[in-house]
């Protein structure tokens, strides 16, 4: 039940956006009963952040290649391949979108997020391929950033060359430095 639940979730967020998915539309969609969800999830927000979250989780793995620059080209590739669909660029859309719904748990869900990739660089400072003070949030933003921006307001493309420029350009400031 849950995983047709999450997936009807994100058809209709893609699809419908914020407004068109709502508790009764992700029941039907779904083919559960709406106090199943409601049984559950207790809010349609709940609902909504558990369907970005699993969504993302999924499409993200976090890899451990033994190499921060490896590891983070591979999350990013993937990030870039999943914003490439019209699903990701939907998704991404949504997790930024202000309406109302969602604006008190945006700053935890991104923490979240930023945590989660955060793995990838506090690696790579314990194996001493980054400075000990690295910021996992800055170098993970460093990267993602430039990558919404392109999805949100322009139709360049994002492609290997662009991620692994990103992952060069963020890792050669997070380097241990020699004095």
């Amino acid at each position: 039940m849950r995983q047709a639940v999450l997936g009807a979730v994100v058809e209709l967020l893609s699809g419908e956006g914020l407004t068109g998915t709502t508790v009764a539309a992700v029941a039907r969609a779904a083919g559960v009963h709406e106090t199943s969800v409601y049984r559950r999830w207790k809010t349609r927000e709940n609902l909504i952040l558990d369907a970005l979250t699993t969504e993302l989780d999924s499409a993200l793995p976090i890899p451990d290649t033994g190499r921060v620059r490896e590891d983070l080209v591979v999350f990013f590739s993937s990030l870039a391949r999943l914003l490439g669909t019209a699903q990701g660029q939907a998704l991404l859309r949504l997790s930024v979108e202000r309406d109302g719904t969602l604006d008190d748990r945006r700053l935890p869900y991104w923490s979240c997020r930023l945590e989660r990739a955060g793995v990838l660089v506090r690696r790579g400072a314990d194996r001493g391929e980054l400075a000990a003070d690295a910021d996992p949030g800055l170098v993970v933003e460093a990267v993602s950033g430039p990558l919404f921006v392109r999805v949100l307001l322009s139709a360049a493309p994002l492609d290997e060359t662009l991620v692994t420029g990103l992952v060069d350009l963020a890792l050669d400031g997070a380097r241990p430095r020699t004095r």
